[in-house]
């Protein structure tokens, strides 16, 4: 059977092998015993990967179960969440699903809207936050700025070649922060301020700081100021725009003919010196004058003679040395005369030089410029006697880039020479590359050269002058004012130029102090003047006020980036930094007038300036001193209103001498009688607080002091607290009147009238009663208290009333629901329970917990106040009974809810 059996198995094995082989769309596949043992670890591994993630799913199943996780909910969520981080436009259905196109077509309308929205508000708020960014980068950056006074390598000078005392910079309280040589200017500024202000005649400043400068005995300081009056001698043309007044040819030419004239006087003075100084070896001789000087100057200069030097000697010196120092020393007649003695040997040089001579603007005509221009290229150009260069250099403006550095030696004479080469017109044949304008020299002086080509930090007398003559006021004050020693004197020289109208200014506060603005002229500086002016006056302005407010007064006419006018801004800042109200604003008088401060005389309407420094006042939270000022600015509403605020927090606090309760409650008393006597009255509701906020001041100034009966009779003429049944209607009502200022003070006022009503209650429980009081009085307090007691116990009128306060204002009982319901099971307890323990005994734990926890919970003294009633109507009736008492109203209990 077994054979036969697998026989037949063969047979079908077989057939199955034909029948596979002739279907041809399948390959023919073989394998070998590794190959299919290969294949088949691979379906186990595959399996076995599947069966071990099934299982580590059930191990976290089973962890999290046990944690109390719904992990097939959870799953079922993480499956709905949806990773897209836009809104998705749907899908479009089938042409025939009419409905669910709609739908469609409806919710991508949807979606479409919500996602421009969401977008629109995404970018607008991007773009409010990139301008707040703006604006506090614009803050830091002005306050850096104002740290940093400048912008330069030589800003922060960190040598230390003596060691600073930080004892000498401590500047005592008290004293003037000014050194002798600011006290001096700033005298100087009071009196060019007192004339302007008195109407006379304006005074030079410049003479009046120039003064200064020749008290100080020093020559630098001396020489700067001389220099600023020779480049402001000008011919001032009255000009709104002072760029276009300052660019102007006219204006330019004169400022290089003053520079020009500034240094050949210098060097004449200096050549006078040198030759008196040495006399003997000079021999100074002959008519007095500068040909006499100049040859005396080169006996000095020049000893021997000199290789190179070409047509001849004058009297021992070369000709063109001669001719050279006497236009070195501004006085061309001198240069002709040598020239009228040598002609014959110099060609065609008289010409061109007494055309140069006669000429207003020392420039040779078109035709003569070219032909020395064409005489110098092809014969001197590589001549070697460097004066001879020199001289048809300065008559012709040629060879720009020769330095002469054989002859000008020093910066003065590299510049002396520079700038008489120096053209303003295009007349004349000569290319561009052969013209100096001024814009040019400027910016090889200041860019190219810099500050340390000329040793700045060592020489700032130099650099200042080498950038001033230039006509780079801005730039050369800018630098002055960085070296301290020296800044005094820069910020009266931009004073000088300020007034003269010659001072480029920057059109914004927050400018650097040395800019350049779009628009302006490549080589136009700016000065940050505002800047600059409150920079030096930060120094001093709190212990020198009048100092400073004289130098503000220079800002009288300009305006902040806002359009607020910067001389009543600065003296808003200078009054809060200084706090001298008095001297600078004036004082207020008992009788109610004002007296003048230092500001009168300088601004007419003080009422507007007072009010700004008010408001800065109150704005930095200084309320006290805005009172004061608002009262000298005759403004009452604003007076009272502060007041108002002020007194809220303090009127419940035991008074104190030096108190702050008590400063401000002298203030207010001081304020009340002024206006009473003076017939001055604000808003009615602002008023009617102020006075009501003295009335409860005083109240608890009873109180506090013991006096329970004076308060008491205060608390019922105020008509604050609802104390009959009759009045809790018309208390409620005038409750929605009063100010925040009076509502926050309600806490205190129910517990002191609670205390009060308390402290009577134990007095009156007294075995002897209170001595020295008629007993009559004693007996007609107690029916009083016994009336209100059952009053209160029957109908409530405190506690309905003050709960109802309360009610309205949620403010004081929200967030509190817990305690409540505690404390108020309490007192349901108490009051339902046939042997009710005594209340005040109760109320003496809540009492505590009241103050432990420092919880202004005003519920709690609903609670003593129905307690207190309870126990005046036991007491009244006189009942000492030990049974069940008379069930108490439901009221009582919803009244404690509420």
């Amino acid at each position: 059977m077994d054979a036969e059996g697998f026989g037949e198995l063969l047979q079908q094995a077989e057939q199955l092998a034909a029948e596979t082989e002739a279907v041809s769309e399948l390959p023919h596949v073989e394998r070998n015993l590794q190959e299919i043992q290969q294949a088949g670890e691979r379906l186990r591994s595959r399996t076995l990967t599947r069966t071990s993630q099934d299982a580590a799913d059930v191990k976290a199943s089973i962890l999290l179960g046990s944690r109390g996780l719904d992990i097939f909910h959870i799953s079922q969520r993480l499956e709905t969440l949806s990773a897209a981080t836009t809104f998705e436009p749907l899908e479009p259905v089938k042409d025939t699903d009419i409905q669910g196109f709609l739908k469609n077509e409806r919710d991508n309308a949807l979606l479409s809207a919500i996602e421009e929205s969401r977008r629109r508000t995404f970018l607008l708020a991007e773009e409010y936050h990139r301008e707040s960014m703006l604006v506090q980068w614009e803050q830091v950056k002005q306050r850096v700025l104002h740290t940093l006074l400048g912008a330069g390598e030589d800003a922060l000078d960190f040598s230390q070649d003596v060691e600073p005392s930080f004892v000498s910079e401590v500047t005592a309280p008290g004293r003037s922060a000014l050194d002798s040589v600011e006290v001096a200017y700033g005298r100087q500024i009071y009196i060019f301020n007192e004339k302007i202000v008195n109407g006379h005649i304006q005074p030079n400043l410049g003479d009046l700081c120039a003064s200064v400068a020749e008290s100080l005995d020093d020559k630098n300081v001396s020489d700067m100021w001389l220099m600023v009056k020779q480049m402001t001698d000008v011919l001032l043309v009255p000009a709104k725009d002072t760029l276009k007044s300052r660019t102007s040819v006219e204006m330019q030419m004169a400022f290089v003919r003053q520079a020009l004239s500034f240094l050949e006087n210098s060097y004449k003075n200096y050549t006078m010196v040198t030759v008196f100084g040495n006399l003997h070896q000079a021999q100074l001789g002959g008519v007095p004058g500068t040909y006499q000087l100049v040859r005396s100057f080169l006996n000095i200069k020049l000893p021997g003679p000199l290789p190179g030097m070409q047509d001849g000697e004058i009297e021992g010196h070369p000709v063109w040395a001669v001719i050279y120092y006497c236009l070195r020393c501004g006085d061309l007649n001198a240069a002709m005369q040598v020239v009228n003695r040598v002609q014959h040997q110099l060609g065609d040089f008289k010409t061109w030089f007494q055309e140069y001579m006669n000429s207003p603007d020392r420039r040779l005509s078109p035709t003569s410029e070219n032909k020395l221009r064409l005489h110098y290229r092809r014969v001197l150009r590589n001549s070697a006697d460097p004066y001879k260069r020199a001289v048809y250099c300065l008559i012709g403006k040629c060879d720009i880039s020769d330095n002469h550095g054989e002859v000008a030696d020093k910066t003065e004479d590299y510049l002396w020479l520079k700038m008489n080469q120096v053209c303003f017109d295009d007349e004349g044949s000569s290319s561009s590359q052969d013209r100096l304008t001024l814009p040019q020299l400027q910016k090889q002086l200041l860019e190219d050269y810099g500050e340390s080509h000329f040793s700045a930090s060592q020489q700032p007398f130099l650099y200042f002058q080498v950038l001033f003559l230039t006509a780079q006021f801005e730039a050369a004050l800018a630098f002055l004012f960085r070296v301290e020693r020296l800044r005094s004197h820069a910020v009266h020289m931009a004073l000088v130029l300020y007034e003269l109208r010659l001072l480029l200014k920057s059109s914004g506060q927050s400018a650097q102090l040395l800019s350049q603005e779009p628009g302006d002229p490549p080589m136009v500086r700016r000065l940050n003047f505002i800047r600059l002016l409150m920079l030096y006056t930060r120094k001093f302005e709190s212990t020198d006020p009048r100092e400073a407010l004289q130098y503000f007064y220079f800002l009288r006419n300009e305006k902040d980036s806002q359009g607020e006018n910067m001389f009543m801004r600065c003296v808003s800042e200078l009054v809060i930094e200084s706090r001298e109200f008095d001297m600078l604003l004036g004082r207020l008088e008992k009788d109610g007038s004002r007296k003048p401060g230092v500001i009168d005389k300088f601004a007419g309407d003080t009422r507007a300036i007072i009010s700004k420094v008010a408001l800065e006042a109150e704005n930095k939270g200084l309320f006290e001193e805005a009172v004061r000022l608002y009262e000298l600015a005759k403004n009452p509403d604003k007076v009272l209103e502060l007041m108002n605020r002020l007194l809220s927090p303090v009127i419940a606090q035991v008074s104190a001498p030096q108190s702050n309760k008590e400063r401000l409650k002298n203030t207010a008393v001081a304020i009340a009688e002024r206006y009473r006597s003076q017939g001055v009255a604000g808003d009615k509701s602002v008023d009617s607080t102020f006075y009501l906020l003295l009335d409860l001041m005083t109240f608890f100034d009873e109180y506090h002091a013991g006096h329970v009966d004076r308060a008491y009779d205060v608390m019922e003429r105020l008509k604050l607290l609802p104390l009959s049944q009759d009045s809790v209607e018309e208390r409620v009502a005038a409750f929605r009147n009063f100010s925040d200022e009076v509502r926050h003070n309600l806490s205190e006022v129910l517990l002191a009238t609670m205390n009060i009503l308390f402290t009577q209650y134990k007095r009156l429980k007294g075995p002897a009663g209170t001595p020295g009081r008629p007993q009559r009085t004693i007996e007609d307090r107690d029916m009083q208290l016994r009336s209100q007691a059952r009053e209160n116990t029957d109908g409530g009128s405190f506690c309905l009333g003050c709960s109802t306060l309360l009610y309205r204002d949620v403010g004081f009982i929200r967030g509190r629901r817990r305690s409540r319901a505690k404390y108020c099971g309490d007192v349901r307890h108490m009051l339902s329970c046939s042997n009710p323990p005594r209340p005040f005994g109760l109320f003496s734990k809540w009492y505590s917990l009241l103050f432990t926890s420092q919880m202004n919970e005003l519920f709690l003294l609903l609670c003593f106040l129905s307690c207190v009633c309870v126990s005046f109507s036991s007491s009244s009736s006189r009942r000492r009974r030990r049974g069940r008492r008379r069930p108490v109203s439901q009221v009582h209990v919803l009244q404690l809810v509420l």
